[in-house]
């Protein structure tokens, strides 16, 4: 994907929980980031058994600053508030306006509150265990799928599994009544599908045409009965409500 000079103009920070995120999780974040522009600051934070025991090599490769913090008493953890003041410094000093935060911990919930209050902007990049407060606090989610463990090279080989049976493409009604809200306020009753897009994830960070077993969200629109879905001139797509025939108006003295 080619970024715009806009996009390109986009200050990103990449902010890693490492008390609460798998190392390998780095590479999707950053090509997560990548989407929202330039990376610009790269940090990651955690005690010195994370950083040193798990995290030292990836955040090296990665040219990513580790941020030791240090435990004051028991079971406290003091990476959480130092992340907290690390965003909003960068806030405040203008060296960023995109904040990808590399967690699944909901602590940071009241963290994406307040950088969204001020204009940021604020996707999070997690695992399937993220809590619904966080997901609803950022922009947009994005969650990451642990590789599977390789088997060692000694082991003895284990039936091949049977491939996984292909998801059931789903249409949740929650679409169409985007596409009515959201058209409604079009002149020709249509919206683009990447107007619909913004909107749908804007309303449900981790809405993903995926989760419900379609590539894309074209082709999800595609299985709508009550949606007409139509390539324009210029090669986007727009949508909006099916007529049905109860709608057409008779000419008078005409059939019905």
């Amino acid at each position: 994907m080619q970024l715009s000079s806009a996009e390109f103009d986009t200050k990103v920070a990449v902010l890693v929980d490492c008390e609460n995120a798998d190392p390998d999780i780095l590479d999707y974040a950053l090509r997560v980031a990548a989407q929202f522009g330039r990376v610009v600051l790269r940090r990651g934070l955690g005690s010195h058994t994370a950083l040193a025991n798990k995290w030292q090599t990836v955040l090296a490769q990665q040219a990513f600053t580790p941020c030791l913090q240090y435990a004051y008493a028991a079971g406290k953890n003091t990476s959480d508030i130092a992340l907290a003041i690390d965003a909003n410094e960068a806030l405040f000093d203008q060296r960023a306006t995109t904040f990808c935060l590399v967690t699944s911990d909901s602590d940071f919930a009241g963290l994406c509150r307040k950088l969204r209050e001020r204009g940021a902007t604020v996707p999070v990049i997690g695992e399937a265990k993220t809590p619904e407060a966080l997901l609803n606090a950022s922009d947009q989610f994005f969650q990451w799928v642990p590789p599977e463990a390789a088997q060692p090279a000694d082991a003895s080989p284990q039936p091949a599994k049977p491939p996984a049976p292909p998801k059931p493409k789903l249409r949740p009604k929650s679409v169409v009544s985007a596409v009515k809200l959201v058209a409604a306020e079009s002149p020709n009753g249509r919206v683009s599908v990447s107007a619909l897009g913004s909107y749908l994830r804007r309303t449900d960070p981790s809405f993903s045409p995926q989760t419900y077993g379609h590539s894309g969200l074209v082709s999800m629109l595609k299985t709508y009965d009550l949606l007409d879905l139509r390539q324009e001139p210029g090669g986007h797509w727009s949508v909006a409500l099916a007529v049905s025939p109860s709608d057409v108006p008779v000419a008078p003295g005409g059939a019905a």
